[in-house]
């Protein structure tokens, strides 16, 4: 069993920041005793009305990737040790209102998704 625990969403003002956080917790009978990898960590956004977009993701190898929309404020970091990804969002906008879902991928090819935490920017 896989578990994504998110953490961090809330309100905050314009020009704002907020930290995301989402821990992956992977039970030992998923893992049946073999190692384990994380290939990629990421988050996307989906704000009300919109479809589900790409935010940032990073790879194994510390690659990240951007929407350019968030190039410059938005941070995304991963602590293999605690198999958590992490997305610093510095001088917040309205328009990056939505709910934020972690996602995290497998080299065996499994993804999952995190239930989402609400980011709220009030002008």
């Amino acid at each position: 069993q896989v578990q994504l625990l998110e953490s961090g969403g809330g309100l905050a003002q314009a020009g704002g920041s907020l930290r995301l956080s989402c821990e992956c917790v992977v039970s030992e009978s998923t893992t049946s005793g073999s190692i384990f990898g994380i290939a990629a960590m990421g988050w996307y956004r989906q704000a009300p009305g919109k479809t589900r977009d790409l935010v940032a993701t990073i790879d194994s190898s510390g690659n990240t990737n951007y929407v350019d929309s968030v190039k410059g404020r938005f941070t995304v970091s991963r602590d293999n040790a605690k198999n958590t990804v992490y997305l610093q969002m510095n001088s917040l906008k309205p328009e990056d209102t939505a709910v934020y879902r972690c996602h995290v991928a497998f080299t065996w090819g499994a993804a999952y998704w995190g239930k989402g935490t609400l980011v709220n920017v009030s002008s």
